[in-house]
């Protein structure tokens, strides 16, 4: 993707009179492409109705948190920004349409942030999270920040948390020193790459 750090996961479907197949990701793939193991240690779904704006949200480094996102029901405009400061892509964002046919995935290293809007209603996303959530390293910004510039497609209000909509701008995040580096990133990616050994 746009975003370093950011992948794309298009699974190959087998179908047959039944309907279809596929494997959503296979660990040592994964692993071969990102340098490391992605191990899950936590997994989490939200629902959401029509219009609803999600994000964009990440972790702070320690203890950071991959994900590999998918939508299960329904479908999202889904949003990956770089908040790592000092990355050679911080503040730019890609988008994915994912949709519970695609079975297409996204896979956020630690530092990159998520967004997604619901273009259905009862939209399900599914996240597999590397680490288990701990209260207080949540980073959130603003996910209609005007200098990160997301082109929502929104065909009316959005449906959004106080929360976010309060939330920073990615500048304001960056100056108050809430966001991760990107060498504080590189360093836990190195890390965790001497696990495979």
């Amino acid at each position: 993707m746009a975003v370093k750090g950011a992948y794309r996961i298009r699974p190959k479907k087998i179908r047959d009179r039944r309907g279809y197949f596929f494997e959503a990701f296979r660990s040592e793939t994964l692993a071969d492409i990102i340098g490391y193991p992605f191990v899950v240690q936590q997994a989490n779904y939200s629902l959401s109705h029509r219009n609803t704006v999600r994000g964009i949200h990440s972790t702070s480094v320690p203890p950071g948190q991959a994900k590999l996102v998918t939508c299960v029901r329904g479908a999202v405009l889904d949003v990956a920004v770089d908040l790592r400061v000092g990355s050679p892509t911080f503040g730019a964002y890609d988008v994915t349409h994912q949709d519970e046919e695609s079975g297409t995935a996204v896979y956020l290293a630690d530092g990159i942030g998520h967004a997604y809007l619901t273009l259905t209603d009862d939209t399900c996303m599914n996240y597999l999270c590397s680490e288990a959530y701990v209260p207080g390293t949540m980073i959130e910004v603003n996910p209609f920040d005007p200098e990160i510039g997301i082109d929502w497609e929104l065909d009316g209000p959005p449906v959004i948390s106080d929360k976010d909509a309060g939330a920073p701008t990615l500048a304001e995040a960056a100056a108050r020193g809430l966001l991760p580096t990107y060498d504080e990133c590189l360093a836990r990616y190195a890390a965790l790459s001497g696990v495979r050994g």
